[in-house]
């Protein structure tokens, strides 16, 4: 691996996020994060104890926000 293929690969979003970086993205706190994964407004996945907020699920709740804004 070469200098380039390393900088490439640091490039690469998390495909999971944690509670908190889910609540930054989102703008709100990790409390909200919580409740919306107990409320099953947002999909979660546990990885041994830890629990992660797939990025394609985060994506999907924001679309149903905007749809309920913005119904097309």
């Amino acid at each position: 691996m070469n200098a380039t293929d390393h900088t490439a690969q640091s490039v690469v979003p998390p495909i999971l996020l944690t509670p908190e970086q889910a609540a930054a993205a989102l703008g709100v706190g990790r409390t909200s994060v919580y409740a919306l994964i107990r409320d099953g407004r947002i999909r979660s996945v546990r990885l041994g104890r830890s629990r992660r907020i797939p990025y394609a699920c985060l994506l999907e709740y924001v679309e149903q926000l905007v749809a309920v804004v913005d119904p097309a």
